[in-house]
């Protein structure tokens, strides 16, 4: 049976249309999208994913750049109309290789498409201006109105500047704007016991494959691939050889010291990297307990450690604010990696800055004082407590562990916050604790 041809563009617009009324997560929405036209060419499914991740990434800036030349702003304009020509100017001023007047044809042919015949003049009209006029664009003044500048420059909400400005200043926060929108390789971890023939083996597979591997230079076991089209077909994911984990999740398994022989516990698991590396710190002995709020969360921890092929490690779902009698100071480490803004992650979920309100910075450091006021009591005297978070934000990473080091008898023996641009890693925060 023939497939139906399909048109990549209306596909584009439809989830832009989809993300922004129904608030779906895009990362979610596009793995759906790429499962139901698994049949289109590896460029027909790159140019989809480029347009429409670049578009939401870029939004705030191509809002300014629309309402800059259209007398009707953005937020009075139909949805339709909106997305379609927000998708235009992302392709207008990132795509390269898109003509600009492909851009603009296609984009009336569409809106007539879906019975917007008598906005086709207006859509050209703008697009027209946009692409005669695209190197002349009057940006806010970098230097009377920092906030504004670096808002609209790299699209991220002003509240979240102002809050990085007074902490790292204006060219550390820059940097980082900037670092978050490069496009990142994929960093695995290589499971530690395969030998260095097996390793070449790999590796030379994926060459074959047209996928760049390069050493991480931060773990030895950690390594970036680039020009990837979804991990899951490469030649050892299946066969658990590598797990998709960036480095600063690494980075926690490995300051916690694990030793064989361990009983090891992971409260917010899902979907299981630190869990699953723990347990390949354990080399066959000991026990991980990983555990999540839902069933859901448990089936993914639980398809890595099926596809990892580990026996010491086991996955159960339980509410980690609630205490446990029965894990009462068993633990010689426990991993908290809770509940946090996400503000680390931008890069790689684009949704997140558009989202997170000033209501859930404020709520998140009290969830995770009321997790951490539980789960403290699962260590053993002398055991490790690791704390961590995938976001930038002092509230939920020093103000936490200043709170925790003073309520609670452990000690901080180091902590760290790894920022985009500055640590090859994703934003993420950690700190080691020691049970007195």
């Amino acid at each position: 049976m023939t497939k139906a041809k399909v048109d990549i563009r209306e596909l584009i617009l439809d989830m832009l249309l989809e993300i922004e009324k129904e608030k779906t997560y895009s990362h979610i929405l596009m793995r759906n999208v790429l499962d139901k036209y698994d049949y289109l060419t590896a460029q027909e499914k790159a140019f989809m994913k480029r347009v429409t991740e670049g578009t939401l990434e870029r939004k705030i800036q191509i809002d300014y750049i629309l309402d800059s030349y259209s007398k009707t702003p953005v937020k009075k304009m139909k949805p339709l109309i909106r997305n379609l020509l927000r998708m235009s100017v992302y392709q207008i001023f990132f795509m390269d290789g898109v003509p600009d007047s492909a851009v603009c044809n296609e984009a009336v042919k569409l809106a007539a498409k879906r019975s917007f015949q008598s906005l086709k003049g207006f859509i050209n009209g703008v697009l027209r201006t946009i692409v005669r006029q695209k190197g002349q664009i009057a940006y806010p003044d970098k230097e009377k109105d920092s906030v504004k500048y670096l808002s609209v420059f790299y699209s991220m909400p002003e509240h979240l500047i102002v809050m990085w400005k007074e902490v790292y200043g204006k060219e550390r926060t820059e940097a980082m704007l900037k670092a978050m929108l490069e496009i990142r390789p994929v960093t695995i971890r290589l499971k530690e016991e395969i030998g260095a023939k097996a390793r070449k083996e790999l590796f030379d597979k994926l060459d074959a494959l047209g996928v760049a591997v390069k050493k991480h230079p931060l773990l030895s076991y950690a390594y970036e691939l680039e020009h990837v089209d979804g991990v899951r077909a490469l030649p050892g994911f299946a066969e658990g050889l590598f797990t998709v984990q960036d480095v600063s999740s690494m980075l926690c398994v490995e300051w916690a010291g694990i030793k064989e022989g361990d009983f090891v516990i992971d409260v917010c698991a899902a979907p299981g990297g630190k869990a699953t590396h723990a347990a390949e710190k354990l080399n066959g002995s000991g026990k991980v307990l990983a555990r999540d709020l839902t069933e859901d969360k448990v089936a993914l921890i639980e398809e890595n450690i099926l596809r990892q092929r580990l026996s010491n490690i086991e996955a159960e779902a339980y509410d980690a604010s609630f205490f446990d009698d029965s894990l009462k100071e068993m633990a010689d480490v426990v991993i908290a990696d809770l509940p946090c803004s996400g503000l680390g992650i931008i890069g790689k979920k684009r949704d997140i800055k558009y989202n997170i309100t000033k209501e859930a910075l404020v709520e998140l450091p009290l969830l995770q004082k009321k997790i951490l006021s539980t789960i403290w009591q699962y260590v053993k005297p002398g055991g490790t407590l690791m704390y961590s978070t995938c976001t930038i934000h002092q509230e939920e990473n020093e103000k936490i562990v200043n709170w925790f080091s003073k309520e609670y008898p452990f000690e901080l023996i180091r902590m760290q916050q790894l920022l985009p641009g500055e640590d090859a890693t994703d934003g993420f925060f950690i700190a080691e604790f020691k049970r007195r």
